[in-house]
């Protein structure tokens, strides 16, 4: 069936990993889709900073669940391999704690994992490791299909679709356990409990009120790590590419303004030169909060819901840096923990200012699981968790400077020194993640995920208006490269269901066998 010769016209609002995995899935299944985005390539938070004549990768670094990408492109006749050069990384991250002189790697080899943490803390702490290895592994399993290929997961199609095997496996983590209570039970070494409790900040919150179920992304990079050649830009090249060949009209420099309604529905957008596209279908794959905030128009502002500053994800601030590394044996991704984690997010969370004591995330780009140091400067990325108060005023350049400088002393303390020209930092505030990323204020991970009901608060793929789809980041499954492309998988088949072009069901669920590991 030509879908082109009965009218449906699809535009896809937003070239970051959503919009350009719904435009491809859309074409490719023979519809009319035109691709409007705001910024001169695609990416969305994906992109580099060119930095001492160098590109950086200045957004996600991390690339896992590359089973999301095979099962799609397997439908398109082709593979990630072919459209993309990657790398398994066995050194899943490098871990230092301020003022002590032990590191800890943790590998894609669980047995391996095992050994160095026994080595680092004790026998009894690996043997802990290996029980909550197993506990996130049923976890994912467990939740793989009900919720993160699952298009509208509530709490009854939860409980449905777990029977009593999958119940037992969540009531056995407690029904209102957070993510650090749960750490607690299984470690009782403290730098274990920080080290896995970071995986909270993956969605943008802090391990003492996200729940207990974000255990899974543990396994998620047991599941494997790449690195990608030529940095992670390259995946949204690839796709944006790929989705050409299959008819993807894509305009880049072209904001859109004003999503347009007709009779209850969609009906096309404006750009900002005042061109209206009319439009059958449009998928926003920006954040929802632009839409509440009336961004798009008011005729649109009541699809998504305003999202209060105290429910805000995490935001940073980001150095990319052209620089010597020395001192400290880098890998791929590496994480410097500070003194009093409760401190980082009590500062982020409660007292919305620059965290005293931040955790540092650095991945250095030309690193492999050697972690030689090369002889000459290298492509450095730091990342510090900071509020998403992007839509106030940035504090004093004399208070950034000092906050600066207490980070990397932290690094220097743990045997890192990064030796820099001065132009070859370029810094990133919360102010201007806001003003890249409209109406979110710097939250780079949508809405936090605080309690144990908001796995089922994301806005999901169709919105309260007919024929306005979301995907990206601030809906459901959830942040993350990966996590982003399934929810435009989940977008464009909630959209092909609604013309009748897939079978439908009461809610749709991507299809495809358990990824393998």
């Amino acid at each position: 069936m030509d879908s082109r010769a009965k009218g449906n016209r699809v535009v896809v609002i937003g070239a970051g990993i959503g919009g350009l995995v719904s435009a491809l899935v859309l074409a490719h299944r023979g519809l009319e889709v035109h691709l409007i985005e705001s910024n001169d390539a695609p990416g969305g938070k994906i992109r580099q900073i060119q930095v001492g004549g160098v590109g950086v990768d200045s957004g996600p670094t991390v690339f896992t669940m590359r089973w999301v990408f095979d099962q799609m492109l397997a439908e398109m006749g082709t593979s990630l391999g072919e459209i993309l050069q990657l790398e398994p990384l066995s050194v899943l991250a490098r871990h230092a704690w301020d003022g002590q002189p032990d590191t800890l790697d943790l590998y894609a080899d669980t047995a391996q994992s095992a050994d160095a943490i026994a080595r680092f803390s004790s026998p009894q702490e690996s043997r802990r490791f290996l029980a909550f290895c197993a506990e996130a592994r049923a976890l994912y399993d467990t939740l793989e299909k009900p919720y993160i290929r699952s298009e509208r997961p509530n709490l009854l199609s939860i409980m449905g679709d777990l029977g009593p095997r999958g119940l037992a496996t969540l009531g056995g983590l407690g029904p209102f356990a957070t993510l650090w209570k749960r750490l607690g039970q299984h470690f009782h070494d403290p730098r274990l409990q920080q080290l896995f409790g970071r995986y909270a900040t993956y969605c943008g919150s802090s391990p003492w009120s996200a729940p207990a179920t974000l255990m899974l992304i543990a396994q998620v990079e047991m599941d494997g790590v790449w690195s990608v050649n030529g940095g992670m830009l390259q995946i949204a090249k690839a796709l944006a590419d790929l989705g050409e060949r299959n008819g993807v009209m894509a305009r880049y420099n072209q904001a859109c303004t004003a999503i347009s309604t007709s009779g209850g529905r969609v009906s096309g957008v404006t750009l900002a030169n005042g061109e209206f596209i009319a439009a059958d279908h449009v998928v926003f794959n920006g954040d929802t909060a632009a839409l509440a905030a009336g961004l798009m128009g008011d005729a649109v502002s009541g699809s998504a819901s305003q999202r209060p500053p105290s429910n805000r994800s995490l935001s940073a601030v980001t150095f990319s840096i052209h620089a010597r590394a020395t001192g400290f044996p880098l890998v791929r991704h590496n994480v410097f923990f500070n003194r009093n984690y409760a401190s980082e997010f009590n500062d982020i969370f409660n007292r919305q200012q620059l965290p005293q004591e931040g955790t540092v995330y650095v991945c250095a780009q030309d690193r492999t699981d050697s972690g030689l140091q090369p002889s000459t400067p290298e492509k450095i990325f730091c990342l510090v968790n900071a509020p998403a108060n992007g839509d106030r005023v940035a504090p004093e350049a004399a208070e950034i400077k000092q906050w600066e400088l207490n980070a990397f002393a932290m690094m220097q303390r743990c045997g890192l020194t990064l030796e820099a020209e001065t132009q070859a930092v370029v810094r990133t505030m919360p102010q201007q993640f806001a003003q890249r990323f409209p109406g979110s204020a710097g939250a780079l991970y949508g809405q936090a995920t605080h309690g144990w009901m908001s796995a089922f608060a994301r806005p999901s793929a169709r919105s309260k208006i007919r024929g306005l789809y979301l995907a990206g980041g601030s809906v459901h499954p959830g942040p993350g490269v990966p996590m982003a492309a399934m929810s435009g998988r989940l977008a464009a088949a909630t959209l092909m269901a609604d013309l009748g072009l897939t079978k439908s069901s009461r809610r749709v669920v991507i299809s495809g066998g358990m990824s393998t590991r």
